[in-house]
C-alpha cells in the first residue's frame, strides 16, 4: 500500500465547490469510453493523493465505510475520487471500479453507480452485483436489492462464481424484505449453485428465516451449521435474539443455557448476547437468571479492570447497564434498579428513562419525577426523550397528580420539552389518569382533541375508567366509537361484565354472544414460576377447550 496516512489521503480529498450545489454528477464519456463526472476536475485533488491501484483501493475502502456524518460534510467526495481515478487510468481496473461503485452508493448516488455498473468493459463480476446488492440494501431499497440479487443468479456465467459474500448479501436483504418465499427461493438457489457458505453467510441465513417468521427454519439451520464454519458469538446472539423478538423468551433463556453448557466450545456471551438475554428475563420476570448474569458480568469486569474500582453493582457499559435497569424494574426489584443505576458512570437518555419508568411502575411517582428533574440538569447530550416523558405521565398517574401530568403534557405539545412531540401513547396515559380520577369528560374530550388518531389501547382507557364509575352509556358509546375492528376480547369482556354489574344479564350475554360470532376469544390466562433457573410458563385451559384431564 501507498505510504500515506488513510485520514491524511481523505483530507487531501475533501472537494470544495463554493459555487456548485452538491448533486449527482453527470457523466459524459472520456477517450477510454468510461463514464466520468462531469465538473469535478481531477486537477482539485491534492498533491498526496494515491496514485497506485492498491492505494486507491484502500482510500475508496475507506471513503465508503465513513460515517453518514463524514459524508454529508463532503458530498462530492466520491466524484472527486472518480475524477482522480480516471486521470491516472485506474478506472478501468476491475477492482477500483467495484469499489467505486460502493463509494457512489454510500454517497446515495444511484445513478453515478449505475452508470459504472453497466458499463464494465469485458463484463461485471461477483464483487460489482454484491456491492449493488449490499448498497441498495444499506439506503433501504429492499426490494431494488433482492431484485438485483436474484438477477446476479440468473445471469449467464455469474452463477458459478457467487460467492459466500454475495450469498450474505442476498440473503440480509430478503431478511430485510421479509417474505419467506422469496427467503426460501434464494436459499434453494444458493445450494443449487453450489455456494460454500462461511460463518457470516450461515448467520445470514439463520437471521433471514428468523426476521421472515420462520423460527423452525432458523433453530434447525443453526443447528445444522458445520463444525467449519463455525458458530461465533454472533451466530449465538443471532438465534437468541430472534427468539426474543418473536415472543419466544423461554426458548431464548434455554438457548443461553445450551452456550453456557457448550462452554469452552461455544465463544464466551458478550454485550449484544447478556442484552438480549437481560430482555428475556424482564419480558418471563425471571429475576434469578437476571441476577446470575448481572453477576457474571461483574466476574467479567473484575477479571477484565482488576485494577477498577466502581460500584458494587456498576455495570460494564451503557447498554448492558440499561439492560439491568430494565430487566431488575420489571421484575420487582426495583431498589436493585437504583443501585445499578447508582453505580454507573456513564448515563444517556435511556438509563434515565428506564429508571424513570420503573419508579413510577412501582409506585414511587416522587422518585420519579425527582429523578426526571435531574434528568434535565444531567447536561452531556443527555435530553429528555418520549420514553422517560411517557414515565413521567405515568408516575403522575399512579399518583393522582393530574394537573402535573397535563402540564407536562401541555408542554409536549408546546415542544417545550427537547422537541418531543406527544404520541399516542403519551395521550392513552394522559386519558387513563384522568380516567383514574373520575374526570371522564376531560378525557373523552382529550380524545376528541387527539391529533393523532386513537388507538384500541387509548379507548381501552377509557372503557375501563367508564367500568369504575359505573357509567354504561358512555361504555356503550366508546364500543361503538372503536367499531368492529377494534376491540379485542378485554374490552368485550369488560363490556358484558359492566352489564352484569348493572343486573342486566341480557345484555351480558348478547356481547358474549358477538364475540362468539366475531371469533374473538379471550386470551388464556399465564403464570410464570423459576426454578432453579428455569422459568416455566404455565398457561390456563378453556373450560370449553377440548383438552382435559381425561384425553391425556
Amino acid at each position: 500500500m501507498a505510504a500515506y496516512p488513510l485520514q491524511q489521503q481523505a483530507l487531501h480529498l475533501q472537494h470544495q465547490h463554493s459555487s456548485k450545489p452538491a448533486t449527482t454528477p453527470i457523466h459524459h464519456q472520456t477517450s477510454h469510453g468510461n463514464p466520468q463526472p462531469d465538473g469535478v476536475p481531477a486537477a482539485s485533488l491534492r498533491l498526496g493523493a494515491p496514485t497506485d491501484v492498491h492505494g486507491l483501493r484502500a482510500l475508496i475502502k475507506t471513503l465508503s465505510s465513513a460515517s453518514s456524518a463524514t459524508a454529508a460534510a463532503a458530498p462530492d467526495e466520491a466524484a472527486a475520487v472518480h475524477a482522480h481515478a480516471a486521470k491516472l487510468g485506474l478506472d478501468r481496473e476491475r477492482t477500483v471500479r467495484n469499489g467505486l461503485i460502493a463509494l457512489y452508493l454510500a454517497r446515495g448516488h444511484r445513478s453515478a453507480a449505475a452508470a459504472l455498473f453497466h458499463g464494465f468493459p469485458g463484463g461485471r463480476d461477483v464483487v460489482s452485483w454484491t456491492a449493488m446488492v449490499t448498497g441498495h440494501a444499506r439506503l433501504g431499497l429492499t426490494n431494488e436489492a433482492v431484485a438485483l440479487f436474484f438477477d446476479m443468479l440468473d445471469s449467464g456465467g455469474v452463477v458459478a462464481v457467487v460467492d459466500a459474500v454475495a450469498a450474505a448479501a442476498g440473503f440480509a436483504a430478503c431478511a430485510e424484505l421479509g417474505d419467506i418465499a422469496l427467503a426460501r427461493e434464494a436459499h434453494r438457489r444458493i445450494v443449487a449453485a453450489g455456494v460454500d457458505l462461511d460463518t457470516v453467510a450461515w448467520n445470514a441465513l439463520v437471521d433471514m428465516y428468523a426476521k421472515c417468521g420462520d423460527l423452525a427454519a432458523a433453530r434447525r439451520w443453526f443447528q445444522a451449521m458445520p463444525a467449519a464454519a463455525g458458530r461465533t458469538v454472533v451466530s449465538w446472539n443471532t438465534m437468541i435474539s430472534s427468539l426474543s423478538r418473536a415472543g419466544e423468551h423461554g426458548e431464548a433463556l434455554a438457548l443461553f443455557r445450551d452456550m453456557q453448557r457448550s462452554s469452552p466450545a461455544a465463544p464466551p456471551p458478550d454485550d449484544t448476547t447478556l442484552v438480549a438475554v437481560l430482555g428475556a428475563c424482564a419480558k418471563l420476570g425471571a429475576l434469578g437468571t437476571g441476577r446470575w448474569v448481572h453477576a457474571y458480568i461483574m466476574r467479567r469486569r473484575r477479571r477484565h479492570h482488576p485494577g477498577r474500582h466502581r460500584g458494587a453493582d456498576a455495570a460494564d457499559g451503557v447498554v448492558v447497564g440499561n439492560a439491568l435497569i430494565d430487566m431488575y424494574a420489571k421484575c420487582g426489584a426495583v431498589d436493585h434498579a437504583v443501585a445499578v443505576f447508582d453505580g454507573m458512570e456513564a448515563r444517556d437518555a435511556y438509563t434515565y428513562a428506564s429508571m424513570i419508568t420503573g419508579l413510577a411502575a412501582h409506585g414511587r411517582a416522587g422518585e420519579a419525577l425527582e429523578l426526571f428533574d435531574a434528568m434535565q440538569r444531567a447536561g452531556g447530550g443527555v435530553r429528555p426523550n418520549g420514553v422517560a416523558l411517557l414515565g413521567v405521565l405515568s408516575a403522575c398517574c399512579h399518583a393522582g397528580r393530574v394537573e402535573e401530568g397535563l402540564r407536562h403534557l401541555r408542554d409536549m405539545e408546546r415542544r417545550r420539552h427537547a422537541g418531543v412531540a406527544p404520541g399516542v401513547e403519551h395521550y392513552g396515559c394522559a386519558v387513563d389518569m384522568l380516567g383514574r380520577a373520575g374526570r371522564l369528560d376531560e378525557a373523552e374530550a382529550l380524545i376528541a382533541a387527539m391529533p393523532v388518531t386513537p388507538d384500541a389501547l387509548v379507548w381501552g382507557s377509557l372503557l375501563a375508567a367508564c367500568r369504575a364509575a359505573g357509567d354504561v352509556e358512555r361504555a356503550e358509546r366508546v364500543m361503538r366509537r372503536m367499531g368492529e375492528g377494534g376491540s379485542d376480547s378485554g374490552d368485550y369482556v369488560l363490556m358484558s361484565n359492566m352489564y352484569a354489574s348493572r343486573g342486566r344479564h341480557g345484555m351480558a350475554v348478547r356481547v358474549r354472544k358477538k364475540m362468539r360470532k366475531r371469533n374473538v376469544s379471550k386470551d388464556p390466562g399465564c403464570s410464570v414460576i423459576e426454578i432453579d433457573g428455569v422459568a416455566h410458563e404455565f398457561w390456563a385451559v378453556p373450560a370449553n377447550s377440548a383438552h382435559s384431564l381425561d384425553a391425556e
